[in-house]
């Protein structure tokens, strides 16, 4: 016999077991804690937009409305030519279509800057105010 054996004091039929229902309680609570957490966590970085599809060149022309003013001042509107009273209702016609575009205008060097103030006048009272200006093909 041994000096170190206990006498038993729970009867022949119980077995000694450890409870791991309180640790397991742990382990999961610990568990969600770390998935909430996880979840709030914000990587630092920039955020980068990149295109869904290649872009190709036919693009802009359809998102924009496409202005041009000839050295003369005739103001041409998809290649047809425009009378500047109705540039203002060729827009509206054009961004009710197209309401993310812009206007492009695109002056000769020879025009005046009356008829470019007078096409950008008549984007802003159409409602667009992203207007931007383009050179003229050489």
């Amino acid at each position: 016999m041994s000096k170190h054996h206990l006498p038993d004091l729970h009867g022949p039929d119980e077995e000694n077991e450890i409870n791991l229902t309180p640790m397991l309680d742990v382990v999961f609570i610990m568990l969600i804690f770390f998935i909430v957490t996880a979840s709030f966590i914000r990587e630092a970085g920039l955020d980068v937009n990149r295109p869904d599809a290649p872009v190709t060149q036919s693009e802009p022309e359809e998102q924009n409305i496409l202005v041009a003013i000839s050295a003369t001042d005739e103001i041409f509107i998809d290649r047809r030519l425009i009378d500047p009273r109705a540039v203002r209702a060729n827009i509206e016609r054009l961004h009710a279509e197209n309401p993310q575009g812009s206007v492009v205008i695109q002056p000769h060097p020879r025009s005046t800057n009356k008829m470019l103030t007078t096409v950008m006048d008549a984007s802003r009272m159409a409602g667009v105010y992203s207007i931007s200006l383009a050179d003229a093909p050489q």
